[in-house]
């Protein structure tokens, strides 16, 4: 069973899987593309993690950045002991609701492209994410791809 709670990045499993995603994204981005956030970053008071744990186990986490009447999907990273075992649907799962629940009007993300964010994106176009334009600070280059998914309110 799957169980998401509020993280406030204190633990070692936590820690341990903020490192592997900043490793990886900077592993499958070209040098000055990667937009993840470091653990201070997960700790800014406009973000909010949330893991995800299978018995003792971290299985995955995302984060929530609340911008201006959006929300943004940071850091989603699953365990790769987890993988495409429903932990990544689980987690945006609970990102929208808590996004709608905060009225926020669209929740958006930035990612990267090529074989390594296939998976991720196949996820996010599943739910029913669409591309569009870049948001917030961020700048379209060839490598970057913006998804956005209304929740209330004007549509995009």
């Amino acid at each position: 069973m799957i169980v998401i709670r509020q993280d406030d990045l204190s633990g070692e499993a936590t820690r341990g899987l903020v490192a592997l995603h900043l490793a990886e994204m900077h592993a499958f981005s070209p040098p000055g593309h990667v937009f993840a956030l470091d653990s201070s970053g997960l700790m800014a008071p406009e973000v909010t993690v949330w893991t995800a744990w299978i018995g003792e186990d971290i299985a995955g986490m995302a984060a929530l950045r609340q911008l201006p009447d959006i929300g943004e999907l940071k850091s989603m990273r699953i365990h790769p002991q987890y993988l495409r075992k429903g932990i990544a649907a689980a987690l945006l799962e609970h990102i929208i609701a808590e996004a709608r629940a905060r009225g926020l009007e669209r929740l958006s993300l930035e990612t990267g492209s090529g074989p390594a964010f296939e998976p991720a994106l196949a996820l996010y176009r599943k739910r029913g994410f669409s591309e569009g334009e870049a948001f917030g600070n961020y700048v379209r280059s060839d490598f970057n791809r913006f998804l956005h998914q209304p929740l209330a309110g004007p549509t995009l």
